[in-house]
């Protein structure tokens, strides 16, 4: 059994303390730290039969019975977390992003490679059984080689304006999952971004800095192209959709509802709209990803979300920010000489 620590006790912490108390094997969450730690949230570690409630987190990474840490703070706080986690001989899962900079990022792959422990990244939509069938679809070879990959993501409403501007924009924030699940359904790297975006929710989104709506087209490495088109706002639910098509065939999935019931009358044939949120849609994705994490710890295999899959999206969401401001497509290659790598 894995005695797991949880820092950040905000909605996604205990999301997790959630789920590894009701599906995940061979872990416990043993301790949970948060700075802003209330009685209610004390409350609700107790129900989850968490113990030990601190708010300072050094008193997780200094608990040499907990081995794994789960970092769930504000994402300017993962980077220095992360390695501090790491040194204290820690095994890590980081939300995601790992952070909006790349020297950060880089500080994090150089701190995992000199400690030799697991560290994947959150990209919970990679174990949702929906992807994760188109997945396999495409590569047990069944549409042949792939031309065309098509991801629409839209959520029911956006975010408040005070996240907005902490949230590194849309390309960085919401299409970032997107970015990931262009490679982790193509298994192929992008090497070009063109990106278009506008503001069509709300105005004051722009004033912040930021855009609502956004289309992004890629090259892939495979030959393949890709488009994502995003808004943070659908009036009918939270839009979930893909489709690879290819030489052979094609494989798309849509969306999850709370039933497949379909009523046929008079007035027409009416289905039930989308599950609403992230929350509802990948509850048990969420559930998966820490299991994996769990299993590679007991098992001493490899993560399957690892932190070059955390720093890839980045380059790929700091290129379609460039190329939106420029209008122009802008080559990954040129993002990563600035970084030098």
């Amino acid at each position: 059994m894995i005695n797991v620590g949880i820092i950040g006790v905000g909605r996604i912490g205990r999301v997790h303390g959630e789920s590894i108390a009701r599906f995940v094997r061979n872990a416990r969450v043993k301790a949970v730290a948060d700075p802003c730690l209330n009685e209610e949230a004390i409350q609700w570690a107790k129900a989850m039969g968490i113990a030990e409630t601190y708010t300072d987190y050094r008193k997780i990474l200094a608990d040499a019975d907990i081995e794994a840490v789960l970092i769930c703070a504000s994402t300017d706080q993962h980077t220095p977390l992360s390695i501090e986690a790491l040194k204290a001989g820690k095994h890590v899962f980081c939300e995601k992003p790992i952070d909006h900079d790349v020297e950060k990022i880089k500080e994090v792959l150089t701190a995992v490679g000199e400690s030799g422990k697991k560290y994947q990244v959150g990209f919970n939509r990679r174990f949702d059984h929906n992807f994760r069938a188109l997945r396999q679809a495409v590569q047990s070879g069944k549409i042949g080689r792939q031309q065309i990959i098509r991801i629409t993501s839209r959520d029911p409403e956006p975010p408040s304006l005070d996240y907005i501007k902490v949230s590194g924009g849309i390309f960085l924030d919401m299409t970032i999952h997107d970015f990931d699940m262009v490679r982790f359904l193509s298994g192929a790297e992008v090497t070009e971004v063109y990106a278009a975006g506008s503001v069509t929710v709300d105005p004051a989104i722009g004033e912040a800095g930021d855009i609502d709506t956004a289309v992004i087209t890629m090259r892939l490495n495979n030959g393949a192209t890709a488009v994502i088109d995003n808004c943070r706002a659908a009036c009918y639910g939270y839009d979930q959709r893909a489709e690879v098509f290819g030489t052979g065939g094609a494989v798309e999935i849509s969306n999850d509802t709370a039933s497949n019931a379909v009523i046929s009358n008079k007035d027409g044939v009416t289905a039930e709209k989308p599950m609403f949120f992230f929350l509802e849609r990948y509850m048990m994705a969420y559930a998966a990803e820490i299991d994996a994490f769990i299993e590679a710890i007991v098992n001493d295999t490899p993560v399957e979300v690892d932190a070059h899959d955390g720093l890839a999206p980045v380059l790929i969401g700091l290129a379609a920010k460039k190329s939106a401001a420029e209008h122009r497509p802008v080559a990954i290659a040129e993002i990563s000489a600035a970084y030098g790598l």
